[in-house]
């Protein structure tokens, strides 16, 4: 199911996070912390889970891939985080990635692309 899919069921009762937990063999603690990541508030007065995260709501992604795969570049897509002391360099960037750089704030572009590296660097064994 798609996350928005499973907000909608959340908020009209159809699923329960205790169902949703069993669904997917995990704690509720651990449903609820992922649905926090994805950048969503929950607002007991009213009931609902509301988008409280800075950039691009990830609705239309399968929540089980969310649930279990959000890396620190979803998180900083939609929050970002406290940057470093940085090197500035200049890099030609091809279109349809500078695409995916240009949806974060500006002061975070530098941070995506570090963890983007990070990330990669990482899975390649050139970083721990």
């Amino acid at each position: 199911m798609l996350v928005k899919e499973i907000l909608n069921k959340i908020i009209l009762n159809e699923m329960t996070i205790k169902e949703l937990a069993e669904l997917y063999n995990v704690s509720d603690r651990t449903i609820q912390s992922k649905i926090k990541k994805l950048g969503y508030g929950w607002d007991s007065k009213k009931r609902i889970y509301h988008y409280v995260g800075e950039g691009p709501e990830l609705v239309d992604v399968d929540f089980s891939i969310s649930a279990n795969k959000v890396d620190a570049i979803d998180i900083l897509l939609q929050n970002p985080k406290d940057r470093s002391r940085r090197v500035y360099r200049g890099f030609y960037f091809d279109d349809d990635v500078l695409n995916i750089i240009d949806r974060v704030p500006k002061s975070y572009k530098s941070e995506l692309v570090n963890e983007a590296l990070r990330k990669v660097f990482k899975e390649k064994r050139l970083l721990d």
